[in-house]
């Protein structure tokens, strides 16, 4: 484990041991940031001995990753933030993206809990079964439709902001690799750069598509307030 690594733990849960994993970013100092939940939830530096707490600690390997000084950068970015949330922002979220950019957590989706799995278009099969039925369940269909759209407004909102900053931030680690002499390391950030910017474009397409969504909805939901009333 080295400077910039992002390292886990086993934490025990409810009496029983090793149930899930907490992440953290090695500084290289004998110190780790990582969201500590004390009274409340906090991104903190603390010794490498409160983090580990006397457990075996592992390191998160990726094929393409930041290096490491703008990992610990990242990681120094965000330190006094008090905005966990298991499902959107916690520490494995929080570690993921200081070491690649990704807002993601591997342990959410073999649970089957994480978030981003909810379907941008689902609203769109609550339309069309709206439009079959009758007006008071119709309404119903069209208010959990918006919901729908509401969180997945959000979601591809966070994935477009962290596309752009990856598109930053490997604009950076590309400068640094040739300032260093790193001609190889330089043209992988560039790569990478090139597709944080089609993952932008492409999120942008599907933002659109939402308001598209949204309109429709909002047409058809005006019709059938005025249906019920009437």
């Amino acid at each position: 484990m080295v400077r910039g690594d992002q390292i886990y733990v086993m934490r025990p849960l409810m009496g029983m041991d090793g149930v899930y994993e907490h992440h953290g970013i090695d500084c290289g100092d004998g110190t780790v940031i990582h969201y500590h939940k004390g009274q409340d939830a906090v991104v903190t530096r603390t010794s490498y001995e409160a983090f580990a707490r006397a457990t075996p600690v592992y390191t998160k390997r990726y094929a393409v990753s930041y290096v490491p000084d703008v990992v610990v950068e990242r990681a120094e970015s965000r330190l006094g933030e008090r905005q966990y949330s298991l499902l959107t922002n916690n520490c494995e979220h929080f570690a993921t993206w200081c070491k690649t950019g990704r807002n993601e957590s591997n342990q959410l989706a073999e649970y089957g809990l994480d978030a981003s799995r909810i379907s941008p278009f689902a609203s769109r099969q609550l339309v069309e079964e709206a439009v079959q039925g009758d007006p008071v369940k119709a309404m119903e269909l069209y208010r959990q439709a918006i919901g729908n759209l509401t969180v997945a407004q959000n979601r591809l909102q966070a994935q477009y902001n962290q596309a752009q900053d990856a598109v930053l931030t490997w604009h950076r680690v590309a400068d640094l690799a040739l300032k260093k002499g790193r001609e190889d390391l330089a043209r992988s950030a560039l790569e990478r750069k090139v597709q944080a910017k089609r993952q932008a474009l492409k999120v942008q397409e599907q933002l659109a598509q939402l308001i598209e969504t949204q309109k429709t909805i909002d047409r058809n939901s005006a019709k059938l307030r005025q249906s019920v009333s009437t």
